[in-house]
């Protein structure tokens, strides 16, 4: 399936939102659409981030969000893949990975050291999507997170 892949703009934030809470619901988040469009439209805004959209029949069917990230060490720019997200009926269509093919041309084109990205070990579909599209599974450091909660 072929979709369109664009930069999300302010005009697209409320339908952007509803994938976006959908999102997080998946991710055991509760339902907030008045806190996606806010957050979506404060990324946009602020330039904070980038998010692609993956249209088809003149709807959003998926969407991507990157954040810029720095290396002292490389002294580049790198990005973070946090967000990927396309609706049910629409997976296994290639969608994700024209998502994911818009996020490796921007790294190309703001000469970034290269794309991360994080996905819960029980995520079976994407631990299967990310090593296919190119994406190695990085061993050589330990993550850690310290919770603010």
């Amino acid at each position: 399936m072929q979709s369109i892949i664009k930069n999300a703009e302010e005009a697209d934030v409320p339908e952007l939102s509803l994938l976006f809470d959908q999102y997080r619901i998946y991710y055991k988040k509760n339902s907030d659409i008045p806190g996606a469009k806010k957050y979506l439209l404060e990324k946009i805004q602020k330039k904070e981030s980038i998010i692609f959209i993956a249209k088809s029949e003149n709807k959003i069917i998926g969407f991507t969000q990157l954040y810029p990230l720095f290396s002292s060490l490389g002294m580049k720019r790198s990005w973070i893949l946090n967000d990927l997200y396309v609706l049910e009926q629409y997976r296994g269509k290639g969608v994700s990975k024209q998502l994911i093919d818009a996020a490796k041309d921007l790294a190309k084109e703001t000469n970034a050291a290269g794309i991360l990205l994080e996905t819960e070990k029980t995520n079976i579909v994407g631990n299967k999507l990310y090593p296919a599209v190119g994406f190695a599974l990085y061993e050589k450091n330990n993550f850690y997170w310290w919770d603010n909660s």
